[in-house]
């Protein structure tokens, strides 16, 4: 539901009031409180008159939205008359944290000196909102001939847990020739991006009481060993570069023993997470091989008899950095604004990897916003820059939609 009530306002089609809309409606996820949002962005596109639909998978407690604008209206297949063009966003957000460490409250949309206030203002509400409105600008060029093709919205659920959301949206039939993610890369082209992946490393003990500890084993003893081990692993990481996106990484972000039990028992088992930043050129089969690798040396160097699991897991993903996309997109930036045109690679994972991993469609990742905002106290997003990204949006979706557009629509060059 909006966060208004029912009148004028509650379905705003200027930038800055439908982005804040957005952000008022919390989706968290964790948990996975997406559905409000879902549930609005649905009813937006209706009051707009834009064919939406509420899309049950992957989870049915939490819906997302596919819509489309020109085709054949039903959400299924891609239009046979011209090229589709997908925008994706996802509704989920991070969680908020402390609401009192914020200046403006995360989920009040507030809008002061130019820029949005509030958790998922740049990650990426703003973002959804370019694609609604693009779409909704779009339409009439689309509806009589003008502009060939269609154009595809996505608002997608569960992006900040690697859960398939847009992967679930594209099989069902909201897919197209070309796609933009829309997060915050600062109107800078990205045609490729890291991958990401979530090992978690672990070994036992043997609980006893603290007061009696040599009668078990701490697997606490062990921490500093594994945790030298993943340092050396995340040295040698660090002289493997890709040209657009930087070094491959391997940080350890989490160290968990005991939370869970009495203070003055030994732990049962003893855990640490191993965030990997995998590179295009790398295999996600050759990254479970090389922490595999690592584990047995635990064993054989130190006695370490630890396990580990690949978690949530993000594919690293490429297309040319001269596809027409991309080129498209470069040029109507260059036209409205001073971002940066050299070929790029963002450092972060979108779910870009959908669409080109799993479906072969060609997508970049492009958005305003810094992405040094995202997941911040204070998040905000630049609404003039916002809006310069609305404008490129409209216009480039323009091009590619036009005669040339679809006769360049092959896919990957």
């Amino acid at each position: 539901m909006s966060p208004f009530e029912d009148g004028p306002d509650q379905y705003p089609t200027e930038l800055a009031e439908l982005a804040s809309v957005l952000v008022q409606i919390e989706s968290e996820n964790p948990p996975g409180n997406e559905r409000a949002c879902a549930e609005y962005v649905h009813d937006w596109f209706a009051h707009h008159d834009i064919d939406a639909t509420l899309v049950d998978e992957p989870d049915p407690e939490r819906p997302q939205v596919g819509a489309r604008v020109g085709g054949d209206g039903d959400g299924g297949g891609v239009d046979d008359d011209g090229p589709t063009l997908v925008l994706n966003g996802h509704l989920d957000v991070v969680p908020a944290g402390d609401h009192d460490e914020w200046t403006y409250p995360p989920y009040e949309g507030t809008i002061d000196d130019g820029r949005l206030y509030g958790r998922g203002s740049v990650d990426m509400k703003t973002g959804v909102a370019l694609a609604m409105l693009a779409a909704l600008r779009l339409r009439p060029d689309i509806a009589d001939g003008t502009l060939d093709g269609s154009v595809v919205v996505h608002a997608a659920m569960g992006e900040e847990t690697a859960e398939p959301g847009t992967r679930a949206l594209l099989e069902a039939g909201f897919t197209g020739d070309y796609g933009v993610v829309l997060e915050p890369t600062e109107l800078r082209v990205a045609t490729s991006e890291k991958g990401m992946a979530w090992y978690e490393l672990s070994w036992p003990g043997e609980p006893a009481h603290a007061s009696r500890p040599d009668n078990g084993v701490n697997p606490n003893e062990h921490i500093p060993a594994v945790l030298a081990a993943l340092a050396d692993y995340d040295a040698d990481l660090r002289e493997r570069t890709d040209p657009l996106c930087g070094r491959a990484y391997g940080t350890v972000t989490q160290v968990v023993s005991g939370a869970d039990s009495n203070k003055a028992v030994l732990p049962e088992r003893a855990f640490v997470t191993l965030d990997r930043r995998i590179l295009p050129d790398e295999r996600i089969e050759d990254v479970d091989g090389e922490v595999a690798e690592l584990v047995a040396e635990l064993e054989r160097d130190h006695g370490i008899g630890a396990t580990w699991e690949r978690h949530e897991t993000y594919a690293s993903a490429e297309i040319p950095v001269d596809h027409e996309l991309a080129r498209v997109v470069r040029e109507h930036t260059a036209a409205l604004s001073d971002a940066p045109t050299e070929p790029w690679g963002i450092r972060a994972s979108t779910d870009v990897r959908e669409f080109v991993e799993q479906f072969d469609v060609p997508a970049i990742t492009w958005g305003p916003g810094s992405l040094d905002q995202a997941h911040s106290v204070d998040e905000f997003v630049d609404l003039d820059e916002a809006e310069t990204g609305l404008a490129v949006l409209e216009r480039a979706a323009r091009e590619l939609l036009s005669d040339r557009g679809a006769a360049d629509s092959a896919g990957p060059q």
